[in-house]
């Protein structure tokens, strides 16, 4: 299966590593980007040879491809989707977040229509793979939660990772659509999978008083020794204390427009709500959920790697896992558990967990959340359901 880039960044080059481990007949062969900051790690590392194109277009009348991956800054996805959809690429894959506003998210909708997109797209939503989640559903598969009735959940990240964000390219709405969307649509995407029906009402407040001029410290943070000592794993990809396209150099002085801090209200159809928090200055960071069903109740951590599950009627613990999974690297596993399951979709057709629709559900959730911190109301999303239901895609692909 011959195989080609567009955006190789330490991402994307990290996935094709996790697809190549899954699916040894994936055949490299071809990357779209100016840039590539992942070139090395593919032709140094994995000893491939790639041919370089400065534009997508430029690859696509050079190169016959059986599979497209997507991994360009956000607000290029939609380019880079519609060029491909057009063609008779048989599979592709894009990463999260799929598009960065309203109107992309319907443009999208309406070649995914036109172009069989649904059979074609694939969605690097990873947390859907990790075993704790994994975890979360089979409890609730089992009757266990009984109907979900409030979930609390937040992602806090350290420092290190909010210094990354004030100097990336992502500080940039217009480039990320913001960091409700661009780091927190797998949250959204995980209890909305829980909850099984999409959001009707939204709230939000939330700004910056982290990352601010006045906060800035005499001495800088060693962000890079604290990001190596709480995952060493990191240090395998390719520079990744140093943003690169479109990086700015000060993170107490970004220029950037995103927010350091975010609480959200979801009221979703059928009445469940979801209580979420972000924040990406904190100095013990975590991950996690509880989830309140009628029937019992699951706590989870994707940074601690915990998860406990407790009985509503009796308080009896049904389970208390201090260790899920293998740790932090690549999402607890995740990263290799979502290249083996495209793996065995390509050969066999079997099912994937989370469809692209799926992603573009949850990036609407985002994007309206976003809408209501700037509006300061609540906003009601059964418009945005009604447009979005009518090009009749389903989410099982």
């Amino acid at each position: 299966m011959k195989v080609g880039i567009v955006g190789l960044g330490s991402r994307m080059a990290h996935m094709a590593h996790c697809f190549k481990a899954q699916k040894p007949d994936f055949e490299f062969i071809a990357f779209a980007d100016p840039a590539p900051a992942g070139r090395r790690h593919l032709e140094d590392i994995l000893g491939l040879t790639l041919a370089g194109y400065a534009a997508l277009e430029d690859m696509l009348r050079n190169e016959r491809l059986d599979m497209l991956m997507i991994g360009s800054p956000n607000h290029l996805h939609i380019a880079h989707l519609r060029t491909a959809l057009q063609t008779d690429i048989p599979h592709l894959f894009v990463e999260k977040p799929v598009v960065i506003s309203e109107d992309e998210t319907f443009e999208l909708l309406k070649l995914m229509r036109d172009h069989d997109g649904q059979r074609r797209l694939m969605i690097g939503l990873v947390l859907r793979y990790s075993p704790l989640y994994i975890m979360l559903k089979n409890a609730q598969a089992k009757g266990q939660l009984g109907d979900i009735v409030s979930i609390e959940a937040a992602e806090h990240i350290n420092g290190y990772h909010g210094s990354f964000f004030m100097r990336d390219w992502r500080r940039y709405a217009k480039f990320s659509g913001g960091f409700m969307l661009e780091k927190c649509c797998h949250d959204l995407d995980l209890y909305q999978g829980v909850v099984g029906r999409r959001a009707k009402y939204v709230a939000s407040f939330g700004g910056r008083k982290s990352f601010v001029p006045q906060n800035r410290p005499e001495v800088r943070p060693n962000y890079e020794a604290i990001a190596l000592e709480k995952d060493p794993s990191v240090a395998r990809r390719i520079d990744p204390f140093n943003p690169r396209w479109g990086g700015g150099a000060d993170d107490f002085g970004s220029d950037g427009d995103i927010i350091d801090y975010q609480t959200a209200l979801i009221e979703y159809e059928g009445g469940a709500s979801l209580a979420f928090h972000t924040n990406m200055n904190v100095p013990d960071e975590y991950r996690r959920f509880a989830v309140m069903g009628t029937k019992g109740m699951a706590e989870g951590d994707f940074i601690r790697n915990t998860f406990k599950l407790t009985d509503a009627f009796t308080s009896r613990t049904i389970s208390d896992n201090a260790q899920v999974g293998q740790g932090r690297a690549n999402h607890s596993g995740a990263d290799d558990k979502i290249a083996a399951d495209i793996a065995a979709y390509l050969d066999h057709g079997f099912p994937l967990k989370v469809s692209v629709l799926d992603g573009l559900e949850a990036g609407l959730t985002a994007l309206k959340i976003d809408e209501a911190r700037l509006s300061r109301a609540v906003v009601d999303m059964t418009a945005v359901w009604q447009q979005f239901d009518s090009y009749s895609l389903t989410t099982q692909a």
